[in-house]
């Protein structure tokens, strides 16, 4: 059968009720509550404009009500690429209180991914930023109303809608009415939202998150994390991922009462001033914006006084990084292991410093399951390395109408393989080591980048370093290592004899080195691995992200 509504078996779901962690709370409902709790408060910062918890439960109203004037009902999805605008937001919840459940969509998403993600979902909707850093989302909504047959309404954030766009395309300042008479009334154990897988495949899955799973993890990483109605929250990363919508994120701002502030690009000097001008208690950073930070704290002197902690996740972070966290910045570092599939895992502010420099800490919640098997699905001890597998109460249990994959990706008994490489400590913390698929067969040796990225990183020509598999034609697959250098390009023969120096076997030294100036990333600021993979297969092929001149060797 077509995996279309999220289920847990009964036995679990009950057990969750039973002990308080699904509350059959609405994420919509939720909303209502905060307003009535937290009333004038300010709930949501973007630019100049400012919304009390008031404003946005009032806002959610009229253009929930909007959008059914404008034929989106119950159980339609509708794909939203929005940036860091607080219309992200309000249509979030106005979506909810319609009955309608967003797409998370990214905003550097073009044809291909938007056309993927709407035939997927089966969309009757598409919410567009009009033109963004230089793209015409809104021609491309066009083309989609044309391509799929699902797709009945467009709504564009900015800008004037075509002439000749026809009744289908609405500006979203249009989608506004008289609160419903009779609201719309979700099942707290539906559908509320779609994230978007992160794994390595070229385009992503669907995830359904539930009304009652979400609330349960924005709740829980509020609590885990002593956030108060003091707190103020910066969205440095795109919003629509799930460690800045609810890690706790913006949502989990919104349980304790706080105030979420949303940056529209995660540069430091921009963060830096939000974070002065809105006294920001807590951030959200990838390691590699973590880093442009640490680079640009010496000569900005910024005023981080109220920053008291600064969540690192969404790849590895390397202990000697981790380590400069708190000196730079005045705040403490957790460190946080997550997936949009589900389970989170937070460093503790008790832990003590060698904890929170070298692990991803312990999971979130006390009904967390999470076993580290080896290739036969066996549990290996402490200390052993294999795939992360994971079962909970805000753990998927299916990818939305991907029957397949579901087979491969979910044990008999309902544990999701996480595809992540993990160790578990005598303490009981968590280590995650890489990917099961960031590996290099080499000759018929599997050889981990992430294990010569660590090398690379240790030497003092390279700044930064990125490790992935090119083919051969003899061995199958080389190394072929991409480095930002730290000054003067080194040259192969130099790489390999430091990194020999260093105690890295022969068969693991890399067989190409390749200088570049900087990196792709993807939408969430991690190293874009895939077009890497890509260019390092075709050595001819133009390298946009700007080569360094005669550093290739």
């Amino acid at each position: 059968m077509t995996y279309e509504r999220p289920t847990w078996p009964a036995e679990f779901a009950e057990r969750y009720r039973r002990e308080g962690l699904w509350r059959g709370e609405t994420l919509d409902g939720l909303l209502r509550t905060w307003a009535e709790r937290y009333a004038g408060r300010t709930a949501l910062v973007h630019g100049e404009r400012r919304f009390t918890y008031e404003e946005l439960d009032r806002r959610a109203d009229r253009m929930a009500a909007g959008f059914r004037r404008h034929g989106i009902g119950p159980g339609d999805r509708v794909v939203l690429q929005l940036p860091n605008v607080a219309e992200f937001v309000i249509v979030c919840f106005a979506l909810f209180r319609a009955g309608a459940k967003p797409v998370f969509s990214l905003a550097s998403h073009r044809a291909n991914e938007i056309r993927h993600l709407c035939e997927l979902s089966g969309a009757a909707g598409y919410v567009v930023p009009g033109e963004h850093r230089g793209f015409d989302h809104t021609g491309l909504a066009l083309r989609m109303l044309d391509d799929v047959p699902t797709l009945r309404r467009v709504f564009v954030m900015d800008g004037q809608v075509p002439d000749g766009a026809g009744d289908a395309v609405l500006p979203l300042a249009a989608v506004d009415a008289e609160p419903l008479a009779e609201p719309v009334v979700n099942d707290p154990s539906d559908t509320a939202f779609f994230l978007l897988s992160g794994g390595t495949t070229a385009l992503p899955k669907l995830i359904p998150r539930t009304h009652d799973d979400y609330a349960y993890q924005t709740r829980a990483a509020a609590e885990v994390n002593g956030l108060t109605g003091d707190d103020v929250y910066l969205a440095a990363l795109p919003v629509e991922f799930n460690f800045a919508w609810g890690c706790p994120g913006v949502l989990g701002t919104f349980q304790a009462g706080g105030t979420a502030v949303l940056a529209e690009d995660p540069t430091a000097e921009d963060c830096f001033a939000l974070v002065a001008a809105e006294r920001v208690t807590f951030t959200s950073l990838v390691p590699s914006v973590a880093q442009l930070w640490l680079e640009s704290v010496e000569w900005l002197e910024p005023d981080l006084t109220t920053l008291h902690t600064v969540q690192i996740g969404g790849a590895k972070l390397r202990p000697e990084l981790a380590r400069r966290i708190e000196p730079a910045f005045g705040a403490r570092l957790q460190q946080v292991f997550g997936m949009a599939e589900g389970l989170l895992s937070f460093t503790r502010a008790e832990d003590d410093p060698e904890t929170v420099w070298t692990t991803q800490g312990t999971p979130l919640s006390p009904a967390d399951e999470i076993r580290v098997v080896d290739e036969q699905g066996a549990d290996v001890p402490p200390g052993g390395t294999g795939e992360l597998l994971a079962r909970g109460p805000y753990t998927l249990r299916g990818y939305y109408r991907a029957d397949e994959h579901n087979k491969r990706a979910f044990t008999d008994d309902g544990f999701y393989r996480s595809g992540d490489v993990a160790r578990l400590t005598d303490g009981g913390q968590l280590v995650i080591e890489g990917r099961i698929k960031d590996v290099v067969i080499r000759g018929g040796d599997k050889i981990s980048a992430g294990e010569v990225e660590e090398h690379l990183l240790a030497l003092p020509s390279v700044a930064r370093a990125a490790v992935v598999a090119a083919p051969d034609e003899y061995l199958g697959e080389r190394i072929h290592a991409w480095i930002v250098p730290a000054g003067e390009a080194p040259r192969l023969r130099e790489v390999k004899q430091a990194l020999s120096a260093s105690g890295l076997a022969d068969y693991k030294l890399p067989d190409r080195v390749e200088a570049v100036a900087d990196f792709p990333l993807t939408g969430l600021g991690k190293i874009d691995k895939k077009v890497l993979s890509a260019a390092a297969a075709d050595p001819t092929a133009p390298r946009p992200w700007n080569v360094a001149p005669d550093t290739t060797s």
